[in-house]
Order: C-alpha cells, then sequence, then structure tokens
C-alpha cells in the first residue's frame, strides 16, 4: 500500500482535497466542517513528508512522476495527458502550500461563522488546485488548474469578504481573466508550432522563431505578470487583500501570486529564452520600480493589512529581479525569497487576522502600546517583522543576499536601487511595529486584550520555526534548487542564441 502511494504520491496530493471538499457537502454540522477540513489539510501535510525524504536532491530530472510515457491519455485525440513531476524548483511550494492551507483553516475556525461548509470546501478546492499549477507536466492541464484556482479564491473574497468584497472580488477575476486569455491563446499557439503537443518537457526542448518567441513570451508575461502582480499590473492586490477574510490574505500572498514567478521559470525562459534575453532589460527596470514603489507606498498606508499587501508589491519585485538576472544566484535566490516571502508575508496576515479578531479594526492607529497587555502576540510580530526586513539570521536575508549578488553580476545599477528597497523596508517595518506594540496604550479598548490562544500559537509556530531554520540553515531549502537551477540555466544558455538586431536595439535603448 505505501509503495503505491509513493508511486502515485502526487496524484494523492491533488485529489485528496478534492474528495475532502466533496465530502464537506454532505456535512451540515458547522464543527464536524472544521474538523473534517482540518483533518484533510493535516493528511494533506503529511502526504508531504514522504515526497520531501524521498526526493533526490543529485538530480535534476522530474521526481515522482506519473503519465509521462504517455500511458495515461486524457484527451489523446489532441495529444492531452494526465502527466505530473515535480523537480528542485516545484518541490518545496507543494510542502508551502499544503502547510499554509492547514494555518489558513486554524485561523478561520472561529473567524467564519456562516457558510462554514462552503468555506471549507472552497479551501481544500483551492489547495488541490494550487498543487496541480506546481506539479502538471502537460500545458493543457497546467491551464486547468489555473483557471481552477480561480474560482475559489473569488468565492473566499467575494463571499466571506470585507464590505468592498465584491468589487474587489471582481477586479481580482477580470485581471487575473484577461491574462489567462491572452496565456491560452499563446498555449494554442506554442501547440501547433511545435507540432501538436502539450508536453511540458518535449515544448522545452523546441526551437522557435525569434519574431514568435516575442509574441508567444509576451503573451505568457501577461498572464504572470498580473499573478506576480508587476507594476504596473499590481492594482488588483491591495484591493483583494483588504476584502479578503485572513485565510485568503495567507493564500493569497503566500502562495497564489508565487504562481506567476514560477511560471516565468517553469515555462517563459526555457520554451523563449531569446525573448527572455531580449525583454530582460525591461523587466529588471520594472522590478526595481516595483521595488521602490511598493516601499514608498507602505510608507503612506494606515491600514495594517494594505501596507503588508503594498510590501508584498515591492518583495515580489525582488523576486522578479533576481529571476531575470539570468544566472545561478539570482535565480536561487529568487525562488528562495518566493518560500521566504511565502512565510514572512502569510505570518504577517495571520498576525493581522488575529489581532483584527480581538478589536475589529485594522487602523493601525487604533492599536499602540499592547505589547503589554499581548506579549505573546507582540514576539511573534517582532520575529516575523525582522524576518521581513532581512534581518541576518532570519530567513528573508539570506533570500535577498542571493538575489542582490546576482543582479548585481547582471548589472550592478539594478543591485544598488534595489539596496535602496532594502532600506525603506526596514523604515516601514520597524515604524510599523513601534507604532502597533510600544508607547502608552491610548484606546481604551486595548486594555483587555486576550493574547495569543493555543490554536494560534500553534498556528504561527511552524511559520517562526521556517524563519530560523531557513536563516540559519539555508542549505535545508538551497540543496533542493541547486541541481533544477543550474540545469534550467545551462538549457537557457544551450538553447538561445545572439539575439536580433531588434533585441539588441531594445538593449541599448533601455540602458543596459
Amino acid at each position: 500500500m505505501f509503495d503505491f502511494i509513493i508511486r502515485h504520491l502526487l496524484s494523492f496530493l491533488i485529489f485528496v482535497p478534492v474528495a475532502g471538499a466533496a465530502a464537506l457537502l454532505l456535512v451540515r454540522d458547522a464543527r464536524a466542517a472544521r474538523s473534517i477540513a482540518l483533518l484533510v489539510s493535516l493528511v494533506e501535510l503529511g502526504l508531504c513528508v514522504p515526497l520531501l525524504a524521498n526526493f533526490d536532491t543529485a538530480t535534476a530530472t522530474m521526481q515522482f512522476v506519473e503519465g509521462l510515457d504517455n500511458n495515461l491519455p486524457w484527451i489523446k485525440a489532441w495529444d492531452i495527458y494526465y502527466k505530473l513531476g515535480v523537480d528542485g524548483i516545484s518541490v518545496l511550494f507543494v510542502a508551502l502550500t499544503a502547510l499554509l492551507t492547514t494555518i489558513s483553516i486554524m485561523v478561520s475556525w472561529k473567524a467564519v461563522t456562516e457558510r462554514v461548509r462552503e468555506f471549507m470546501a472552497a479551501m481544500l478546492f483551492l489547495e488541490a488546485g494550487m498543487i496541480g499549477v506546481f506539479t502538471a507536466l502537460d500545458l493543457f492541464l497546467f491551464y486547468i488548474f489555473w483557471e481552477a484556482m480561480l474560482i475559489p479564491m473569488y468565492l473566499l473574497i467575494g463571499v466571506w469578504g470585507g464590505p468592498n468584497r465584491i468589487y474587489a472580488a471582481i477586479k481580482f477575476f477580470l485581471y487575473t481573466l484577461v491574462g489567462s486569455v491572452l496565456m491560452l491563446v499563446a498555449i494554442l499557439a506554442v501547440y501547433f508550432a511545435a507540432g501538436k503537443t502539450f508536453d511540458v518537457l518535449a515544448l522545452m526542448q523546441y526551437k522557435y522563431s525569434y519574431t514568435f518567441q516575442l509574441y508567444a513570451f509576451a503573451a505568457f508575461f501577461a498572464a504572470f505578470a498580473v499573478k506576480v502582480p508587476m507594476f504596473p499590473f499590481h492594482t488588483w492586490l491591495p484591493d483583494a487583500h483588504v476584502e479578503a477574510p485572513t485565510a485568503g490574505s495567507i493564500i493569497l500572498a503566500g502562495i497564489l501570486i508565487k504562481m506567476g514567478a514560477y511560471g516565468f521559470i517553469r515555462f517563459s525562459l526555457p520554451f523563449f529564452p531569446d525573448a527572455a534575453m531580449s525583454w530582460t532589460p525591461a523587466i529588471m527596470v520594472l522590478s526595481v520600480i516595483a521595488i521602490i514603489y511598493g516601499a514608498y507606498m507602505a510608507f503612506a498606508q494606515t491600514d495594517f493589512k494594505k501596507l503588508i499587501a503594498y510590501s508584498s508589491v515591492s518583495h515580489m519585485g525582488f523576486v522578479t529581479l533576481g529571476i531575470f538576472a539570468l544566472n545561478s544566484q539570482g535565480l536561487e535566490g529568487g525562488i528562495l525569497q518566493m518560500l521566504n516571502h511565502g512565510v514572512s508575508t502569510g505570518a504577517l496576515f495571520l498576525a493581522v487576522g488575529i489581532i483584527y479578531e480581538r478589536t475589529h479594526t485594522r487602523m493601525i492607529a487604533d492599536y499602540g502600546g499592547i505589547a503589554a497587555r499581548v506579549p505573546v502576540y507582540a514576539t511573534f510580530l517582532m520575529i516575523i517583522t525582522l524576518s521581513s526586513i532581512g534581518l541576518p539570521g532570519t530567513n528573508g536575508f539570506i533570500g535577498e543576499f542571493a538575489i542582490l549578488l546576482g543582479a548585481f553580476q547582471h548589472s550592478a545599477p539594478y543591485a544598488v536601487i534595489a539596496s535602496i528597497g532594502i532600506v525603506l523596508g526596514a523604515g516601514y517595518m520597524l515604524w510599523l511595529y513601534q507604532r502597533i506594540a510600544f508607547g502608552t496604550i491610548t484606546n481604551p479598548h486595548n486594555e483587555h486584550l486576550a493574547d495569543m490562544n493555543v490554536r494560534e500559537v500553534a498556528a504561527a509556530l511552524p511559520l517562526v520555526a521556517l524563519v530560523f531554520i531557513v536563516g540559519l540553515y539555508p542549505n535545508a531549502a538551497f540543496s533542493f534548487m541547486h541541481a533544477s537551477v543550474s540545469n534550467l540555466i545551462q538549457h537557457v544558455n544551450a538553447k538561445a542564441q545572439v539575439a536580433p538586431a531588434v533585441a539588441q536595439i531594445i538593449t541599448r535603448a533601455l540602458g543596459n
């Protein structure tokens, strides 16, 4: 039985949450719905243990594969197959998805009181879709999972969100849908250009014309840039975060926005290396703009949650900067920072949710001096704040350091400008903490705040542990991704040709 589970581990990871969500449709009691959802998420988290324990970090090939020999046809007439696999680039995101889903269900235990069954079912369906995105090796299958995620997230925002939830949900849906439609057109173009196949591994080996690459890269870029979100495609993110329930914000910040960056790494770079190199200067410029812009916007916020949302724009600018440095240091730093951002920003939204349940306000001015009343919460918030600003010894430091190292090797001015964003990030996060935790209590409602309970501490502890594990021993993460990243860099360099004159003109015009 164990061998069967290992052979089909990725399928179990996708369909166990689906089965759990289906089971919830038969339950009426809210307490039972919460318990079933938590149990399913814990089973899912447990399945990640053999996934990580049996992962061979020495190889760049896909592992835990299913259907790679085309023995699992889905729509055979169109050459669409059920193909799954993970490598060092995707395996850690599967585990992070399982962890954050469990934490999101725990933090929603008391916060969600209406339509509990439907909420938990949406969470489990969303988990299945996210894991499907990270494991699909058929481009059509990937697109199905990519689109499937929109529905439960739309519902989480639109049904269980704040006062302006409908506006935020529609804006989120429309932004992502427009990008996804363009990507679908590009997927079909790739399918016909490569001889009618959706096999991701086969498509990586196909050499497309330079003109085709430019158009296809742009279409994929539309979908991935919106999802990251890159400047100036970011405007849906603050609204979505502010209106989403705590669980929705944790998943949105921790996993969903990482899928845009993952798409760049998994598809854009290996499929279209010439176009990627040609447009790298433009993307690097957009990345450093996002870093500085996001930081300045965070300084201006009076809403705790919106400040964290704008900080995500800045942090994801570092991620895209590292990815398009197109060297191993930058790419590994970008992947690690995606994981780190999922941990630290997910924890920050958890902190927002915990204090909001007690005060029913997100205005920073309504807090002040609460460290004296809730010392455990203040300690948790301090640790995550230091992680977010990249203090040495925390997970945020090593990711930003690797990104800056890679960016400096690519072009020193980008690294210099990005380093300003680190200083600004430390400024707005420490100022935020000072306004929340220190000083005298000016709001009488905060005199009798209750500190974090056992459930909330249990939800926070794994994230705190990861802050220090990755911060003090980053090779625990780097060892998984090193072989796959090295292989990707070699693949891009080997497949790319000298860029035509148009690309050289673009590069010179952008000052690189």
